[in-house]
């Protein structure tokens, strides 16, 4: 292990404490309520005029949660039980009979009662972390809860679930990608086997669904029965997703012993072949399997999930994929974690790399605590490999 990761983790996380958990759990959540607000202005300012969706609440527990399990935020159990607890008071489906309204105004009430099956994956998510870090059963118990009523009313022919209680055109891989690791993390934090069976079934899915072993690429649209959408839609890519699924198949693979390097190489080789802006090192929003570039932006998430796929390529034995992801650390501070409010950062970037989207999601905080997770683990496991072969 070099140590330029090492240097690149603990600059993120000297980057969490330091600036971010104290930015974001004071200023990021509502001092009345106990909600989050949806975003930070580019002067670091709460945006007070935003809307704000229900998902970002269960993201940030999430994001609390962990935070609270790796040390860095004494509070975050009770703010995740906090966000969680104003959600199901106040944006609780009115007569579904279980689940969540989709969006709030900026006063935190209900203007959107829609349920959608991507905002309910991040809440299976919440739970399995306050579960982890507050023990309390009532965590599991809501999950379970949860994912019956995705059965009871989303539940779909040809594997899978419905995109929610409304008309759609193309049935969405990314919701049940986020359901697969709400699985796996429900699984890791219980025990319990009906959890890993249900992330089985997601992975049956992506086999068959999802991944394209001709062209080695991952599609987003689809269907009813999963076929690919017509046209345009059918063809669309984005690396962002192809490098997240090489982390959740490599997790899925730990968990199973299932072998999984018929997928990971393929996946990670064809999004940096295909999304990659070389110049900057920056990944586009999506693309074609051919390399057209459908979306020149590029947000801050997609970059988190090419350093945390490059960490599995390194375990793998990938040569260079150690040090793209050392390097890919210092260019997300360079491009991203670069907002004049310490804690904050920027979104998304435009054709010439430029600022399109200066505001800060609450909602990115998943995406970069995962990342520090994924690179201490990684460093941690390194370690441990050479004090065994040194005893």
């Amino acid at each position: 292990m070099s140590s330029d990761i090492k240097n690149q983790t603990q600059r993120l996380v000297q980057w969490f404490e330091r600036d971010a958990l104290p930015l974001w759990s004071v200023r990021g959540i509502h001092p009345a309520l106990g909600a989050s607000f949806e975003r930070l202005r580019a002067d670091g300012e709460v945006d007070t005029g935003a809307n704000v969706r229900v998902r970002v609440q269960a993201r940030q527990a999430f994001f609390f949660a962990a935070a609270k399990s790796l040390g860095w935020c004494d509070s975050g159990a009770d703010i995740a039980c906090g966000l969680l607890g104003f959600v199901e008071s106040n944006a609780a489906h009115p007569s579904a009979g279980g689940g969540f309204t989709h969006l709030l105004s900026p006063e935190f009430e209900v203007i959107d009662s829609k349920q959608d099956l991507y905002d309910h994956a991040f809440f299976l998510l919440a739970y399995a972390w306050l579960y982890r870090v507050s023990g309390e059963r009532a965590a599991l118990d809501k999950a379970e809860a949860l994912v019956l009523h995705l059965d009871n009313c989303f539940g779909a022919e040809y594997g899978g679930w419905a995109e929610g209680d409304y008309d759609h055109t193309v049935r969405r891989q990314n919701p049940h990608m986020h359901l697969f690791e709400a699985c796996m993390a429900l699984y890791e934090a219980s025990g319990e086997a009906p959890w890993l069976a249900r992330a089985g079934e997601l992975f049956s899915l992506f086999e068959s669904r999802f991944f394209c072993p001709k062209q080695g690429v991952l599609f987003e649209f689809f269907n009813a029965d999963w076929t690919l959408a017509d046209g345009a839609t059918g063809q669309v890519v984005e690396p962002g997703h192809m490098m997240e699924w090489v982390w959740l198949l490599d997790w899925y693979a730990r968990l199973t012993g299932q072998s999984v390097a018929r997928y990971t190489g393929v996946l990670y080789r064809r999004a940096l072949d295909i999304g990659l802006k070389a110049d900057s090192g920056l990944l586009y929003d999506s693309v074609t399997p051919e390399g057209n570039v459908l979306q020149h932006t590029k947000r801050c998430w997609g970059l988190t999930e090419l350093i945390k796929a490059s960490l599995v390529m390194a375990r793998e034995g990938e040569p260079d994929a150690e040090a793209r992801a050392a390097s890919a650390v210092d260019t997300l501070f360079r491009y991203y974690l670069c907002g004049t409010t310490p804690g904050s950062y920027v979104d998304q970037r435009g054709e010439n790399d430029e600022v399109v989207a200066a505001e800060a999601p609450a909602s990115t905080l998943y995406h970069l605590i995962v990342l520090a997770q994924e690179l201490m683990r990684y460093c941690d496991g390194v370690s441990d490999r050479a004090e065994k072969v040194s005893a």
